[in-house]
């Protein structure tokens, strides 16, 4: 199966005034063959996991924009109540269909318009990769309704791509510093880590930051 055109895909979508829509469009004509789908979690999510030693028992997790799933089977691995979000619907029937069994509660959910019952729900949200598909101002948007998501005494971890060419034409558009701390609004700054020796990856500049809710 050819994997579509994402950056086309995308571009008649905002031209057409619907920022998001062009996800279901990608999801539903590419099948299996997404091209940012791999067979493993993130590898900064997995070590962000073990650096801290992170175990998820008794505590709950949400996923944002949660693709076919893997960060959030990770996620369920380590013990966590996991909810993974897409606003594909086609995303979403894929992860379950992938993961038979699996106890993550994969949901259609849009990040723009996140369901109220979500503000304050989860010890941990993880934001890997997504606001970037997004441009301003819409991505301004997306960045403000993450934080409201995290449980008091919670943990907010954003992974994205680090921006080192304005003139960079999209999507993906990396994430400017500015932009990573956005995140952060009404949290405190666990820290914010800037990689950039990342053999292997198109974007090799990286952030890494985490948040915390008091």
């Amino acid at each position: 199966m050819t994997v579509p055109d994402t950056t086309r895909l995308a571009r008649e979508s905002l031209a057409a005034g619907d920022p998001t829509g062009w996800f279901e469009q990608l999801y539903a004509q590419a099948g299996a063959d997404i091209p940012w789908d791999v067979p493993r979690p993130s590898r900064y999510l997995t070590a962000w996991a073990e650096d801290n030693a992170v175990t998820g028992r008794g505590r709950s997790a949400l996923v944002v924009g949660c693709g076919l799933g893997r960060d959030a089977e990770f996620l369920g691995g380590l013990g966590f109540a996991v909810t993974a979000f897409d606003i594909s619907e086609t995303a979403v029937r894929t992860a379950r269909d992938r993961h038979p069994g699996s106890p993550v509660y994969y949901v259609v959910a849009d990040l723009l318009a996140p369901p109220t019952r979500w503000r304050d729900a989860f010890d941990l949200v993880v934001e890997s990769n997504n606001v970037q598909a997004l441009p301003r101002p819409t991505r301004d948007r997306a960045i403000a309704n993450v934080a409201p998501l995290v449980a008091p005494g919670g943990t907010l971890l954003v992974l994205a791509a680090a921006a080192v060419d304005a003139r960079r034409e999209g999507p993906p558009w990396p994430l400017e510093r500015d932009e990573i701390e956005a995140f952060g609004t009404g949290l405190t700054t666990v820290g914010i880590e800037h990689l950039t020796d990342n053999p292997g990856e198109t974007l090799r500049a990286r952030w890494c930051a985490e948040f915390r809710k008091q």
